[in-house]
């Protein structure tokens, strides 16, 4: 289904044109949502001077205070830039500035093996860049189940992209002339129009007047805050990149709703603690739960693992997604879900039927006593619930119990 390629340096002012068409309605959205409801909105570099006061100074220069008896951080994160390599933005970028980029460059070399290098990586592959992407990790997204980072690696490397593991830069410089030359620890040298160094973000946390406050920071920048999100000083809370991960978006709202819930007194309802990942690479990759490494650290040998391979779901077929994976992890005393994994195309929106069979605390045996559509890719969910059962049903029959039942009943047959 991924098999477009654009020309060399194809100007990429369309897809750009793109972003800033669904950027500027988003925030059009926002701003009217904002208004609607009463909320006043002030564009400037803010800076807080005590626990209730934040001066604003707007992009005319004009200053101003704003008085506040609660106050919510959330001022993100940005590009994390190593020391030794020199991010030019022109010909070494980082995540920010890649979208800067007014062609395609022939040939681009990723450096970091996390959820931004995939995601960059494998969307400028299929544009038809030469892409190289290396880390110190033997694969990418090691957080992820292994079988569905090596669906995606596998996806990534058909389509010409190129990961090397196991390995350390020494040194990235750019020639002056028309290159990136960076050589590795291995004695690997890559050669490259353009570097994108993706190795995390760090909080926007410097520069804001936290010293005022007399709030000490965390590990990489980071706010400390208890378990509503405020800091240690009463009234001011903290959501979103500059707390500890996961730094999601959906996280991130989560936990500005309830912040602001906690400030005016209001019920937060239950803490969440189920949390989707989703990585939005060609092709995505989701998760919900324990992992199958995890789930064994919990249950030990009762867990059973059903699988689901797209070529066998209908809609997988008809959409051409063959080369996706669906995961299910069960307690195998009780066939209670505890866990999905899914790589493909879509991944990210069908974890959440996964999402809420866990909360629900429903066993596999739901995806085979309700109706699913036909053909949908929802149908992975029943395959996979059809593996487990199998296997449930033919580990039972290998119990000696089961076997002195069985002959004791051939017994009365007979």
């Amino acid at each position: 289904m991924f098999d477009f390629k654009l020309k060399d340096n194809m100007e990429v002012s369309t897809l750009m044109r793109r972003l800033d068409s669904v950027l500027g309605s988003y925030t059009d959205f926002i701003a009217e949502y904002l208004n609607s409801q009463g909320i006043s909105y002030f564009h400037g570099r803010a800076s807080i001077e005590d626990a209730n006061t934040v001066s604003l100074t707007t992009l005319k220069g004009s200053a101003s205070y704003l008085k506040t008896k609660f106050m919510v951080i959330a001022t993100g994160s940005r590009p994390r830039t190593p020391p030794d390599i020199t991010v030019d933005h022109e010909n070494i970028l980082d995540s920010d500035s890649i979208l800067s980029m007014i062609y395609l460059p022939r040939s681009l070399t990723v450096v970091g093996g996390g959820v931004i290098a995939s995601e960059y990586a494998s969307i400028f592959s299929l544009l038809g860049v030469k892409v190289t992407m290396f880390d110190r990790t033997p694969r990418p997204l090691m957080f992820m189940e292994p079988e569905c980072t090596e669906k995606f690696l596998h996806h990534f490397t058909t389509n010409g992209g190129e990961y090397i593991g196991d390995v350390q830069y020494e040194s990235v410089e750019w020639d002056s002339v028309s290159q990136v030359i960076t050589k590795l620890s291995d004695g690997t040298e890559i050669s490259s129009d353009k570097m994108l160094v993706a190795q995390g973000r760090i909080a926007n946390t410097d520069r804001i007047g936290l010293e005022t406050l007399g709030i000490q920071l965390g590990r990489n920048g980071t706010i400390p805050v208890n378990e509503n999100y405020e800091t240690a000083v009463e009234g001011v809370y903290a959501v979103g990149d500059v707390i500890d991960p996961p730094s999601l978006a959906s996280v991130s709202m989560e936990q500005g709703r309830r912040a602001i819930c906690h400030a005016l007194g209001t019920d937060l309802g239950s803490k969440f603690e189920l949390v989707p990942i989703g990585i939005y690479a060609v092709p995505e990759l989701s998760s919900v739960g324990l992992s199958e490494e995890q789930a064994r650290e919990k249950y030990g040998d009762d867990i059973i693992v059903g699988r689901a391979s797209f070529d066998e779901v209908a809609r997988g077929q008809i959409a051409g997604i063959k080369d996706g994976l669906l995961t299910m992890i069960v307690e195998s005393k009780t066939l209670k879900i505890v866990g999905v994994h899914i790589v493909a195309e879509g991944a990210t929106d069908l974890i959440h039927v996964g999402e809420m069979a866990i909360l629900n605390n429903n066993d596999v045996r739901v995806f085979l006593e309700n109706v699913l559509n036909f053909p949908t890719l929802g149908e992975a969910y029943r395959i996979a619930a059809l593996n487990i059962v199998t296997k449930h049903a033919e580990r039972a029959a290998k119990k000696p119990e089961s076997r002195i039942q069985n002959l004791i009943e051939q017994a009365e047959l007979n």
